[in-house]
């Protein structure tokens, strides 16, 4: 089992619901208006010339396959997304037990 945080900005939110979706990926935990700054990347804290913010989704994996259905979704999505701060993050962790 495999938890995942999908880290991305809010104005991305239509288009990661989308890759959710296609992936079969109908439960998550989603936070909004999250702040917050990468290695290199401007930061998304609500202010500023781009007062954005992001957005955080949890999501638990029983299963491996829909996991990697959107490793390789984002990893496509990326590619679009010219702005390296804008990139849609994932971050992976070991899941012992869902109750």
């Amino acid at each position: 089992m495999k938890l995942a945080f999908v880290i991305h900005n809010e104005y991305f939110t239509p288009r990661v619901m989308e890759l959710l979706k296609d992936a079969g990926i109908d439960y998550y935990t989603r936070w909004g208006q999250a702040h917050g700054k990468g290695p290199g990347t401007e930061p998304h804290v609500g202010s500023g010339g781009f007062a954005s913010t992001n957005a955080v989704l949890m999501i638990g994996f029983p299963e491996d396959a829909p996991l990697a259905a959107l490793i390789k979704a984002i990893t496509a999505a990326n590619e679009e997304i010219t702005r390296p701060a804008d990139k849609i993050r994932l971050f992976q962790l070991p899941l012992e037990r869902i109750v």
